[in-house]
């Protein structure tokens, strides 16, 4: 695929899933549809969860503590936050009702629904590596197979569609 093709296909992706109205509740609540960020040209994907509030406040993934956290994870690699690309499995926040603040662990028939649009992002993307960012990140990606815990998980190589998937803690997990 051409950089022209791979960059019109994201775009068509995209406007898909800001126009997606699968998980009604979600929809209802969302501010922004997060997509993902990034340069699409890359080898290194890295994928987390769900937006959280800051980042459904913004429409862009981890940009919260979590994210400042990431970003200097992603310096210390010698890359910056635009030479990568990351997403989540859940592109709309994880609905909280009742609460104003906090987040939740997206449920799984909500990664269900969402999975298309990652797996599209990875397909036409075709990092090199991905980087699975917690447990949950990789349960959407394998289901019950990433089920062991990220703590016997991390460190050890997957395999998603014939990419090599490295898991790893959550930021959050480590602040």
């Amino acid at each position: 695929m051409s950089r022209e093709e791979k960059e019109r296909a994201m775009a068509d992706l995209q406007e898909r899933a800001r126009q997606c109205v699968k998980c009604d509740h979600l929809v209802r609540s969302r501010r922004n549809v997060v997509f993902g960020v990034g340069n699409i040209h890359t080898d290194i994907m890295f994928v987390g969860e769900a937006p959280g509030m800051d980042e459904d406040a913004q429409g862009e993934p981890f940009v919260g503590k979590a994210g400042q956290l990431l970003d200097k994870i992603i310096t210390a690699m010698g890359l910056s936050r635009q030479q990568v690309f990351i997403g989540n499995v859940l592109k709309c926040r994880p609905d909280t009702p009742g609460q104003q603040y906090g987040n939740r662990k997206p449920t799984p028939p909500e990664m269900a629904t969402c999975l298309p649009y990652l797996a599209s992002q990875i397909e036409i993307i075709r990092p090199k590596v991905i980087i699975g960012l917690g447990g949950t990140a990789l349960e959407g990606l394998f289901g019950k197979e990433s089920q062991r815990g990220i703590t016997r998980l991390r460190g050890n190589w997957l395999t998603y569609r014939d990419i090599p998937v490295m898991p790893t803690f959550h930021p959050s997990y480590l602040l």
